[in-house]
């Protein structure tokens, strides 16, 4: 699992844990990867190794360098619907925390958390009776 250890200084890991659908895989690569009408795009290092199938987000955060601020898992609830309802889970706060963002939005909880422009708490609170952050 060096993969995750090793992730370039300054990125967020996107962890794939669900391994059932390729192609639900591959449609969410390319929209991580397609910069918004604004340019925005979230800072990633993809991690697609078998190595991580079926481990939980709590296993996967312990695993992340201490100077990595997100780790984002992409499990098989994120997999299962059009929206890609992404697992990110904050690290190096001493607690677990997760909340569930759909793709579309991820580069705005990665860049903000990552950059320290706005807290944790911005998101969960706007996120939906569903526990989804789906943008404010």
């Amino acid at each position: 699992m060096s993969k995750l250890l090793s992730c370039r200084a300054h990125t967020t890991p996107l962890v794939r844990t669900c391994f059932s659908d390729e192609q639900s895989w591959q449609a969410l690569l390319v929209e991580v990867s397609t910069p918004t009408e604004e340019d925005f795009l979230a800072n990633l290092d993809i991690v697609d190794d078998v190595a991580y199938r079926g481990l939980s987000a709590e296993r996967v955060a312990s695993l992340a360098p201490p100077d990595v601020r997100l780790v984002v898992l992409a499990d098989e609830a994120a997999l299962a619907v059009p929206e890609r309802p992404l697992l990110v889970v904050r690290t190096g706060t001493g607690r677990h925390e997760e909340l569930r963002v759909i793709a579309a939005e991820l580069w705005s909880v990665e860049n903000n958390i990552t950059w320290a422009n706005m807290d944790w708490d911005e998101f969960t609170d706007a996120a939906d009776e569903d526990g989804v952050f789906r943008g404010f």
